[in-house]
């Protein structure tokens, strides 16, 4: 199983960034698909989740009304749109795939640098 991200990037503060996840060697549709970043000297945390069939949604407080997850089954691709970006949103951002047993993926990671 294999997950790579892209789009990372810098950004000055307001800007705006499309991450996207390809995903291969597992049933993409089956798993629920995540963002995660973590930020210097910070522990990872979870900033976006959407489950199987894209219909549910979970954003962390601080990337709410900012950040759109989103997924497409069929290019085994998960999306995560970044808005109004803020110096506070600069970290590496990890994609996840969860399965149905408990099977767990990572990527290897994009920076996303929100600076002027």
């Amino acid at each position: 199983a294999q997950l790579v991200e892209s789009g990372g990037g810098l950004v000055q503060p307001g800007g705006s960034l499309r991450l996207s996840c390809a995903a291969s060697g597992f049933t993409f549709s089956g798993y629920v698909m995540s963002w995660y970043r973590q930020a210097p000297g910070k522990e990872r945390e979870l900033v976006a989740a959407i489950i199987t069939l894209g219909g549910s949604t979970n954003y962390a407080d601080s990337v709410k009304g900012r950040f759109t997850i989103s997924r497409d089954n069929v290019k085994n691709t998960v999306y995560l749109q970044m808005n109004s970006l803020k110096s506070e949103d600069t970290a590496v951002y990890y994609c996840n795939a969860r399965g149905p047993s408990g099977m767990d993926y990572w990527g290897k990671g994009t920076l996303v640098t929100v600076s002027s």
